[in-house]
């Protein structure tokens, strides 16, 4: 299903601020690895924000999404302070991992396989 206008609209604006919370808190860099707001997805009625977060040079990003559930009223509280004067409700918040670039990589990979394996033999490296 498509998402509507103010849906995006919203989506956007909490995408914005919660980057923001995540560097205030410090949310953004937890055991050494980089945390970042990819996408912020809104239900049609407003009232859950479904979160997606890049999670870059972790050894386990689930404990570390983990980890940020556990601040996950922290957050909330910070949002809610930032765009009460935009939305009369502040939606529930969850976060899911953005696995985007792992399928990114994984595909460059693939390619690069298929790659060699269709060069002749007199020319592999």
């Amino acid at each position: 299903m498509q998402e509507g206008k103010r849906q995006k609209q919203v989506g956007s604006l909490l995408q914005e601020e919660l980057s923001g919370i995540f560097q205030r808190l410090g949310i953004n860099i937890i055991d050494g690895a980089m945390v970042s707001i990819s996408s912020v997805k809104i239900t049609p009625d407003l009232l859950e924000a479904r979160a997606y977060l890049s999670i870059f040079n972790a050894a386990d990003p689930k404990a570390l999404l983990k980890k940020i559930e556990e601040r996950k009223w922290e957050v909330k509280k910070e949002l809610a302070a930032q765009v009460k004067q935009q939305l009369r409700r502040i939606p529930e918040l969850k976060f899911f991992l953005d696995d985007t670039l792992d399928h990114v990589f994984r595909m460059e990979e693939v390619f690069k396989q298929i790659k060699t394996d269709e060069q002749p033999e007199g020319e592999k490296e």
